[in-house]
């Protein structure tokens, strides 16, 4: 038989089976890097990884083949929510009539806003960024250029439209932007969180328009 919802329309088995796999995937993710980033891949088990999300062990790997596949899937997810972020910014900042300079700065306060909700999982990147001989380093090049390609893409028009000197190098500016919000973010909430999101996101703005736009 199929469920009814709350708006009295039915709710298949198989939509119940997909939601409720969803909510245990969820669960698993945010268990992962949690304990990722708190003691390490090599250091968290599978048996962590259940206890803490509260499931039982057999239910990661129904979900997953492995605790590798686990975590590639992991920077898939993570990366993916941040590159969708980016961009819904930069599209509403053109959206209200903003300059390109103001969508990149706009994609500065989403990432800021993303980084302070997921400390974790960006710590987590992070760390791994430095790491040569993983399983998955194919995989984060993957997810890394994901979420750059959203920043060059914004940088291109922006030279396009004559905001942007044309001697700006697009990739290595990308990388520039995305690695100051990082890196700064994490600074923040580590060293200085007495500092508001509005406090940081001020200073990395100045940073942007001075640098970037050429204007002081």
């Amino acid at each position: 038989m199929s469920a009814r919802s709350a708006g009295g329309g039915t709710i298949s088995p198989m939509d119940s089976s997909s939601t409720r796999r969803r909510t245990t995937r969820r669960k698993l993710f945010e268990a992962a890097v949690t304990l990722i980033a708190e003691q390490g891949f090599s250091s968290t088990t599978v048996d962590e990884i259940a206890e803490r999300a509260g499931v039982a062990k057999g239910t990661v790997y129904y979900n997953f083949a492995s605790k590798n596949e686990l975590f590639e899937e992991l920077l898939r997810h993570g990366i993916e929510l941040l590159a969708t972020s980016l961009q819904e910014a930069a599209d509403a900042a053109t959206g209200r009539g903003g300059t390109r300079v103001d969508a990149l700065d706009a994609m500065i306060r989403a990432g800021l806003d993303f980084i302070a909700r997921y400390p974790a999982l960006t710590q987590l990147y992070v760390a791994e960024l430095w790491r040569t001989n993983r399983a998955w380093q194919s995989t984060l090049m993957v997810v890394r250029e994901r979420a750059i390609t959203v920043v060059e893409c914004v940088l291109r028009e922006a030279v396009a439209a004559g905001e942007l000197s044309e001697e700006i190098d697009i990739p290595l500016t990308a990388s520039a932007l995305f690695g100051m919000v990082l890196v700064a973010a994490l600074d923040w909430q580590s060293y200085q969180p007495h500092r508001t999101i509005d406090d940081v996101h001020a200073s990395l703005s100045r940073l942007l328009q001075g640098r970037v736009s050429g204007h002081p």
